[in-house]
């Protein structure tokens, strides 16, 4: 399993030695090499390898990645420019941020430009079977990904976060530094945006949290290509 090289290759080292992750290297070294699963090998750890450690200012949780083609690419929400068509959610969380910062809705779903600007995309689960939402939930990643918001929550630095739709909801319990800011809201998916997600305001919110604390605001306009 590739890893990463930057600031969290430090922080995770420990993790890599556990027995939960090498059991989980194992299985997920046997789906790809037998099953189709989504993202590419190479991306499972690009919302690591694009937001280090250091320069996480804002968290976005997903649930596990797209489970159709060309959509997963190591960013929670995120599909890459050669996929022309934006998921459901996504687009409902354009349509929110239409209305709370005025931008535009663009024609592309690539978030890389919130990554780069210290917004870590992270799905709670890293890797999907083809066509099998949740197919890879209880194999290990929760035990990773838990690691990653201890880690977060330990620094001593405001950081958002924001948790959409109840499996997001259930790291509330690990998040409790009183220099962060946790926002809740419903999923953006069609099924549940309508009951608490569209108006929640968040993304007003954590640009009007990051400037009281000295921080530069996040660009959330994704631009046309």
């Amino acid at each position: 399993m590739e890893k990463f090289t930057n600031s969290w290759a430090t922080s995770l080292s420990a993790e890599f030695e556990k027995d939960y992750f090498k059991k989980l290297e194992g299985f997920i070294d046997e789906e790809y090499s037998s099953k189709e699963v989504f993202p590419k090998k190479e991306d499972l750890f690009t919302a690591l390898n694009l937001t280090a450690l250091e320069d996480v200012k804002v968290v976005i949780f997903g649930q596990d990645p797209y489970h159709e083609e060309n959509q997963a690419h190591g960013l929670a929400f995120s599909v890459p420019l050669s996929q022309k068509k934006i998921p459901p959610s996504l687009k409902n969380i354009y349509k929110e941020l239409n209305k709370e910062c005025g931008c535009y809705i663009p024609n592309n779903g690539n978030l890389k430009k919130w990554a780069s600007q210290g917004v870590l995309l992270l799905n709670t689960v890293l890797t999907v079977r083809a066509h099998e939402a949740n197919s890879h939930k209880g194999k290990g990643w929760e035990c990773f990904t838990d690691e990653i918001i201890k880690i977060l929550n330990n620094e001593d630095r405001p950081i958002v976060y924001m948790l959409w739709g109840n499996n997001a909801k259930e790291k509330l319990e690990m998040l409790n530094n009183p220099k962060q800011l946790v926002l809740t809201a419903a999923h953006p998916s069609p099924l549940s945006a309508r009951r608490g997600f569209f108006d929640c305001g968040h993304f007003k919110k954590t640009n009007e949290f990051l400037i009281n604390n000295g921080l530069s605001p996040i660009d959330w306009q994704i631009e046309n290509v």
